[in-house]
């Protein structure tokens, strides 16, 4: 079986698209996932199965659609890539000054190369990116909220959702855990 991260875009933030986790949890249960397990309330969900990743997604967005009347987009990443995200990281992890942060924008497809050159253009000695297939690492010396990088994201032509390090290295940590 294959242990899968579900990254469910734009739910639960500011009183909009609320969906309580131990709903969300019985619902892939009820859809057959194996060993669900939520994390924190913005949408993240751990789970294995033998599904094919394109099946998966959209068995999820639409069976989320359905139960909670609204579309929430969501991106699925393996155990296997979330280990890569981590040891692969381009900045500076271990010694972020106070006001620092690194963010991992996981994409649901390829970006265009227009988006991503769009993207180069408004990099500043403020913020850095790099891109690695459908992963993008920012390293952010502000708040994610001001971040001119961070709101250009939809210019790689493909859902986004965003998540901090400490979330990526705890989803990695509760994998690793599925795996005893």
């Amino acid at each position: 079986m294959t242990i899968y991260i579900a990254l469910l875009r734009g739910i639960n933030v500011g009183g909009h698209n609320i969906i309580k986790m131990a709903d969300l949890k019985s619902l892939l249960e009820e859809l057959g996932l194996k060993k669900v397990k939520t994390y924190i309330q913005s949408g993240n969900v751990l789970f294995e199965s033998n599904e094919k990743p394109e099946k998966l997604t959209q068995l999820l967005e639409d069976e989320i659609a359905k139960k909670f009347g609204f579309p929430v987009p969501v991106v699925l990443r393996t155990a296997e890539g979330f280990e890569r995200i981590i040891r692969t990281c381009p900045f500076p992890t271990e010694s972020l000054k106070e006001e620092e942060s690194i963010q991992v924008a996981f994409l649901a497809g390829q970006p265009s190369q227009e988006g991503v050159q769009q993207l180069g253009s408004i990099q500043s000695n403020q913020d850095e990116f790099k891109i690695e297939g459908k992963d993008v690492y920012l390293y952010l010396r502000q708040s994610i909220r001001t971040s001119k990088l961070a709101q250009q994201l939809p210019k790689l032509g493909v859902p986004a959702t965003v998540r901090n390090w400490k979330t990526v290295v705890k989803l990695d940590s509760l994998a690793k855990a599925f795996k005893e």
